[in-house]
């Protein structure tokens, strides 16, 4: 009887959200969208408004980044979203229901169950005083998720050999574990819960580089075999160039771009997003040296009299500007032609470029900096191109003009190394061997 009463109670509660979220005019299921939002922190003149007017969609089943430098709004929406940072003007609908603002007590557990949160700092976001087992069971515990103890006690384990951890774990501390194994437990705790929504904030920003590859796949395996939908606020953009399928770009409390991932790197309109994709490091210390970063002016915008809006210029590719600039917008995205955001500089001509100018490509890019981007499978700069220039410097002389030409640039440097020392060399003997004969004839 008892059993019969707490299934009804839970079919009651599934039925306070909808099964399934509108549906947008390209046959998307639309499963969070924030509509205006406003969120300011404060009271009067102290009033700080650390989000103005953030407008967006998520979709069920994909990943959607919020990418922006520190301070500019993303946490404060991802705990909005989980509703721990009120709304001061707009309203956020999960499956088409409003979920900001005062709930119902059932209504509330509901979304609670359904969006779920990973946290930036694995160390701080665990209970040190509780055993893994009661962390990742807590949910299951306030949500009666389990029929009895033997299931909860399956469903826990099973999920810790998913996150890659082992059931002995279950009876140690967040202290005995590293900060990888601190965050999968995290990662444990939210999925236990089977939710469809996961803020994700910066999760693998506290992380070793050699573990947040793992962490990452660890996500894509949730969504894949369990269709999870992330929010998933980073500020690197060149992971998060590879884990999304679309990408917002926040700056200052402001949504200045939304576009898909490939989209939004190949025609980064708006100049803040250009100067983020800029900043992404080269993975060459010389090239890197030599980059040309783009800085973002707010200046460059006159929004006296014309106000921005964040509008569609095609291909659903959202842009915040007012009239003159979405026109703008709209002409270089109807050209076609991706837009270069990483510019190496001549060396001897190193200078930052300012976003919203025109640049001097004359003295800023060479021609050969043009493709040093490109490395050609063969260009190695093999020490045998030198020894062969330094045995036959009248031949290495011309190869290393003939591999420049072709963008073999270390090759090229390679057989001028040996032409050099190989002429020295003969230059060398040559001066010796006059000096002997002149010798000879005194």
């Amino acid at each position: 009887m008892a059993k019969t009463e707490k299934n009804t109670k839970n079919e009651r509660r599934s039925k306070l959200l909808p099964e399934h979220g509108p549906i947008d005019a390209q046959g998307r299921e639309v499963l969070l969208s924030l509509k205006n939002v406003d969120i300011t922190f404060g009271k009067g003149d102290n009033a700080v408004r650390a989000v103005k007017n953030a407008s967006f969609d998520i979709y069920k089943g994909e990943t959607f980044s919020l990418v922006g430098e520190s301070g500019s709004g993303k946490t404060t929406i991802g705990r909005a979203v989980i509703r721990v940072n009120p709304c001061a003007a707009g309203e956020i609908q999960y499956k088409g229901k409003k979920i900001s603002g005062k709930l119902s007590r059932a209504l509330d557990k509901e979304v609670i169950r359904n969006i779920q949160m990973i946290f930036q700092d694995p160390a701080a976001s665990l209970n040190e005083r509780a055993t893994v087992d009661y962390i990742v069971s807590e949910g299951l515990y306030n949500f009666h998720l389990f029929e009895n103890e033997a299931d909860r006690v399956a469903k826990v384990e099973k999920m810790m050999e998913e996150v890659g951890l082992l059931p002995e774990h279950l009876t140690r501390y967040p202290h005995e574990f590293s900060g990888g194994q601190r965050q999968r437990i995290g990662i444990a705790r939210a999925m236990v819960m089977e939710p469809e929504l996961v803020v994700a904030d910066e999760p693998i920003s506290a992380l070793d580089v050699s573990i947040r590859a793992q962490v990452l796949n660890l996500l894509k395996k949730f969504q894949k075999e369990r269709q999870v939908t992330y929010l998933f606020i980073a500020h690197d953009l060149s992971i998060v160039r590879f884990i999304s399928d679309r990408i917002g770009v926040i700056y200052k409390g402001d949504i200045v771009e939304v576009a898909e991932a490939e989209e939004l790197f190949n025609y980064p309109l708006h100049p803040y997003t250009r100067s983020l994709i800029s900043a992404i490091p080269i993975p060459d210390p010389k090239l890197e040296k030599n980059k040309v970063l783009f800085t973002y002016d707010p200046t460059v915008h006159d929004y006296s009299v014309n106000k921005p809006q964040l509008a569609d210029i095609g291909n659903d590719h959202y842009v915040f500007g007012n009239e003159e600039e979405l026109a703008e917008y709209r002409r270089i995205r109807e050209s076609g032609v991706p837009l270069k955001s990483i510019t190496i500089a001549d060396p001897s001509d190193v200078k930052t470029e300012t976003v919203g100018t025109e640049p001097d490509t004359e003295s800023v890019e060479t021609e050969s900096n043009e493709f040093a981007l490109v490395n050609p499978i063969h260009d190695t700069g093999s020490k045998l191109y030198t020894f062969l220039s330094f045995l036959l410097p009248v031949l290495g002389l011309p190869a290393s003009f003939i591999f420049k030409h072709y963008k073999h640039l270390k090759n090229a440097k390679a057989c001028l190394k040996g032409a050099i020392a190989g002429f020295s060399t003969l230059g060398a003997i040559l001066v010796i061997f006059l000096l002997l004969i002149l010798i000879a004839l005194i």
